[in-house]
């Protein structure tokens, strides 16, 4: 789940690494690519190696510092957050980003908010 590939994502980048391998899922790798292509992440790509497949994401420093700080989990399997576009607010005055599984797909705030689409609110990044 993405929850777990936030973490490892964060672990990765306090232990200083280039690349990280993870077990590829079409979720972690929609999640990933929103990742990318708000620069928290250089690149996600799917590797096969031998009969199993993986998830390899290039991580992102910033004059020696991580890509991101932290994140916050906001829907959880015990409890599902919904939200409308109209609902959706900057991150840390604009620094970080929430992400939306919406029916156009997995979406940050910026794109939920001009595609006027709401959905699951997953997770906060900054």
């Amino acid at each position: 789940m993405y929850y777990d590939l936030l973490a490892k994502i964060k672990n990765a980048q306090r232990a200083k690494k280039e690349i990280m391998l993870t077990p590829f899922s079409k979720g972690d790798f929609a999640v990933a690519e929103v990742l990318v292509s708000r620069k928290f992440l250089k690149s996600a790509e799917r590797r096969t190696i031998g009969k199993r497949q993986y998830l390899e994401v290039r991580l992102s420093y910033k004059e020696n510092r991580p890509g991101m700080t932290d994140f916050k989990v906001m829907s959880k399997p015990s409890r599902r957050l919904y939200i409308g576009y109209r609902e959706l607010k900057p991150i840390k005055q604009n620094y970080g980003m929430s992400v939306l599984s919406t029916p156009d797909g997995i979406l940050s705030n910026r794109d939920a908010r001009k595609k006027k689409v709401g959905g699951e609110y997953l997770f906060e990044i900054w």
